[in-house]
C-alpha cells in the first residue's frame, strides 16, 4: 500500500481535477436511505474547493450495462451532495464529450460540478482506452476517493489514474491507513471476527487471514459447518455439509501456521426462523435435531470479549448471527459492544467493513465508535482476502506521475 500520493502532495489551485467517489447510495422513492458514502467523500471535495480547484465529480450508479437508464441517473443524488456540501452544484447529463466540457468550462475556481454516471458508457466497466482518454481531457489532476470500487479496473477508478497525475482523496487515504495498521503492519494480539453465511465466499479470505493474525472467530452460518466439520450434529441450521474436508483442512492448516480459530461455545436455536420465535441456548454439541442455530449463546459472547481484549487489533467481517432478526441479534450486539468499548479506551485498535457489517455494528449502536468502518463490499473483501486492488496499485503505479 506505500507509495500512494495524496492531496499533500499537490498545489491544485487554477487546476480541473476529476474526482471518482462513490455515490452509489441506497434509494427507495427517489429519496438517499444511507447518505453515509456522501458524508465519507465531503471533506475531499471541500479541501479541493477550498483550495481554488474545479471539483469535477464522477461517479458510478447502479448497473446500467453501459445504457443510460434514467432510473439510474445520478441527477438526484446531485441534490442531496448540494445539500451535504451547502452549495449549488450543477449536473451534467453526460461524463464525456461537449456535453461535460462545457459544464466544466462554466465552473469559477472552487466550484463542483456533477457528471452523469460512468456506466452509462460501455467502455467504462471495459476499461477502455479510448473512452478513458476522452474522460482524462477533461481535467488536469485525478483524485480516487472511491475506495469502495477500487477492486474494479473501470475507466474512471483506474485507466485515469495512468493518463494524469493520480492522488488519494482524504476517504481513500484514512481508509488505506487504517487497513495497513489492521493487517500489513498491525500491533499483535490480532484478532479477526468472521461471519455471514457460508464458508465457500470466504475460503480466499480464511486462507490470507491465517498467515496474518493471531486468532480468527468464526460465526454466523458459516460456524455450523466448521462445528458440523467437528463430528457435531447442527439439526437443520444452514450448513455446507459437502465443505466439511474443507473446513477440516482450514483447522488443520490453523494448528501449523500456529492461529488460533475460535467457534462458538453455545448457540441459540428455534425450530423457525421469525422475529419473536421461541428459542433457547444448548451446548454447540447438543443443538437438537428439529432445530436449528441462529446466534452465538451468551457463554461464547463473553468468551469472544474475553479473547478480544487479550488483542491490540481487531478486523472484523460479518455478523455473529441473524441479527437483522430479534432475538437472533444479541449475540453480534454484545461482542460488537464489547469491541467498541476496548476501543474508547485505548486498548484496540478496530476495523471493520464488508457485506452486512456496516449494518450489523450500526443495528448494535457502534458503527461511530470502531476505529474505522469501511463503507466498501468487494473491495474490503478482496483486500482481507490478500488481493491487489487495481484503483490502489494504480495509485502508485510509476505511470501515475506526480503534478508539475
Amino acid at each position: 500500500m506505500a507509495g500512494f500520493r495524496t492531496l499533500d502532495d499537490v498545489n491544485v489551485a487554477g487546476k480541473t481535477v476529476l474526482v471518482r467517489v462513490d455515490l452509489n447510495v441506497p434509494m427507495k422513492d427517489g429519496r438517499i436511505t444511507d447518505d453515509l458514502r456522501i458524508s465519507r467523500i465531503l471533506p475531499t471535495l471541500h479541501e479541493l474547493s477550498r483550495k481554488g480547484a474545479k471539483v469535477v465529480v464522477l461517479s458510478h450508479f447502479g448497473r446500467p450495462d453501459g445504457k443510460a437508464v434514467p432510473e439510474m441517473s445520478l441527477k438526484p443524488v446531485a441534490a442531496a451532495l448540494a445539500t451535504a456540501l451547502g452549495s449549488s452544484i450543477p449536473f451534467a447529463e453526460d461524463c464525456v464529450g461537449e456535453t461535460a466540457s462545457a459544464a466544466i468550462a462554466k465552473l469559477k475556481a472552487g466550484g463542483v460540478v456533477l457528471l452523469e454516471n460512468t456506466r452509462f458508457h460501455p467502455g467504462e466497466e471495459k476499461n477502455d482506452p479510448a473512452l478513458a482518454k476522452q474522460m482524462a481531457a477533461l481535467g488536469d489532476i485525478y483524485v480516487n476517493d472511491a475506495f469502495s470500487c477500487a477492486h474494479r479496473a473501470h475507466v474512471s477508478t483506474e485507466a485515469l489514474a495512468h493518463l494524469l497525475p493520480a492522488y488519494a482523496g482524504r476517504n481513500m487515504e484514512v481508509e488505506l491507513k487504517h487497513l495497513e495498521a489492521a493487517l500489513d503492519k498491525p500491533e499483535k494480539p490480532v484478532a479477526a471476527v468472521i461471519g455471514g453465511a457460508k464458508v465457500s465466499t470466504k475460503l480466499e479470505l480464511l486462507g490470507n487471514l491465517l498467515g496474518k493474525v493471531d486468532k480468527i472467530i468464526i460465526g454466523g452460518g458459516m460456524a455450523n459447518t466448521f462445528l458440523f466439520a467437528q463430528g457435531r450434529e447442527v439439526g437443520k441450521s444452514l450448513c455446507e455439509k459437502n465443505l466439511a474436508d474443507t473446513a477440516r483442512d482450514i483447522l488443520r492448516d490453523a494448528v501449523t501456521r500456529g492461529c488460533a480459530i475460535i467457534l462458538p461455545d453455545d448457540v441459540v436455536v428455534a425450530r423457525e426462523f421469525r422475529q419473536g420465535a421461541p428459542c433457547k441456548v444448548v451446548p454447540a454439541e447438543r443443538v437438537p435435531a428439529d432445530t436449528m442455530i441462529l446466534d452465538i449463546g451468551p457463554v461464547a459472547a463473553a468468551r469472544l470479549g474475553t479473547i478480544i481484549a487479550d488483542c491490540k487489533t481487531l478486523v472484523w467481517n460479518g455478523p455473529l448471527g441473524a441479527f437483522e432478526t430479534p432475538p437472533f441479534d444479541a449475540g453480534t450486539v454484545t461482542v460488537a459492544r464489547t469491541a467498541a468499548a476496548l476501543t474508547a479506551s485505548g486498548r484496540l485498535l478496530s476495523v471493520a467493513g464488508g457485506g452486512d457489517t456496516v449494518a450489523a455494528l450500526r443495528h448494535a449502536g457502534v458503527a461511530e465508535e470502531f476505529s474505522y468502518v469501511s463503507t466498501a463490499g468487494g473491495a474490503f473483501l478482496e483486500w482481507l482476502e490478500g488481493k491487489e486492488l487495481p484503483g490502489v496499485a494504480a495509485l502508485a503505479a510509476p505511470t501515475a506521475v506526480a503534478a508539475q
